[in-house]
């Protein structure tokens, strides 16, 4: 019998806590402490980030619960109550981060920041999150892949946790979380590197992390197994992940091409300023 992680961090008050909750808050707090950080560096206030949040985060999470919901509609009609359970999982990350750049750019134009900037700032932290979230794929036993062989786990010299982990469902399964996981952390380590060394415009955080995010999240998607799909067999979140690509590429191309009119993205303190 192979051990099995429980994914029941404990009880309290009788309520039962899962490590799904926990890493996700545990991510979503560390994010909020990298941008808090991040935002007084560039010239912004600390309130600007917390008083962000309390709006970005509550309509993230609904943003995320309704993607994921209105893609896999027919067990939620059945049971419609269920929508609101939200503990065994059953979030997307796309979903949430649409809500998420959608509250961002409204609030900053309320409060007179360049929106570009303010993407650059949460961007790292956000892509961490991601990284330590998918843990809690792993803890729930989701966000696995198709079937594969134990030698083939033991090949990518994975500790004996996740390859005993990995059977679900009468077969070993590809990490599929793993793999997301550790493509988001080298992509978050790749955007800080970039941010002390680099000479880069407004957005330009923002937009590599878009196309390196979706770029491996294509390619990713396609190994699992629990996907959402359209009408037609298409994979929800791979078309997203193309789209997403394409559309960074191209906007990076253009803000490059345009250049002159686009500020720097600074360090410094004193620099909110909007754009040209």
């Amino acid at each position: 019998m192979l051990a099995q992680v429980n994914r029941v961090a404990f009880d309290l008050f009788g309520l039962q806590i899962y490590w799904y909750a926990i890493i996700i808050v545990s991510g979503i707090a560390l994010a909020l402490w990298l941008s808090t950080r991040e935002v007084l560096r560039v010239g912004l206030k600390e309130d600007d980030m917390t008083n962000f949040i309390l709006w970005a985060l509550p309509i993230a999470i609904i943003g995320a619960r309704l993607y994921y919901v209105l893609f896999d509609l027919e067990p939620y009609l059945a049971d419609p109550v269920q929508i609101f359970n939200i503990r065994n999982g059953g979030l997307a990350i796309y979903g949430g981060l649409i809500a998420a750049v959608i509250v961002l750019i409204i609030y900053t134009r309320y409060h007179f920041i360049d929106p570009w900037l303010f993407l650059d700032v949460v961007s790292p932290g956000v892509m961490l999150a991601q990284a330590m979230g998918r843990w809690g794929n792993f803890m729930n036993h989701e966000a696995y892949g198709g079937e594969t062989t134990r030698r083939f786990l033991e090949n990518l010299h994975l500790p004996q946790f996740i390859i005993n982990n990995m059977y679900i469902d009468g077969a070993f399964r590809q990490p599929t979380f793993l793999y997301e996981s550790l493509w988001s952390l080298i992509g978050f380590v790749l955007i800080l590197f970039i941010r002390k060394n680099g000479t880069i415009k407004r957005g330009e955080l923002f937009l590599g992390y878009v196309t390196w995010y979706s770029f491996g999240r294509f390619f990713i998607e396609g190994m699992r197994t629990d996907s959402l799909y359209l009408f037609g067999g298409i994979r929800v979140s791979q078309l997203l992940s193309l789209l997403l690509f394409v559309g960074g590429i191209i906007l990076l191309y253009y803000r490059r091409k345009k250049s002159t009119n686009i500020k720097l993205y600074e360090r410094d303190k004193g620099i909110n300023q909007a754009l040209i």
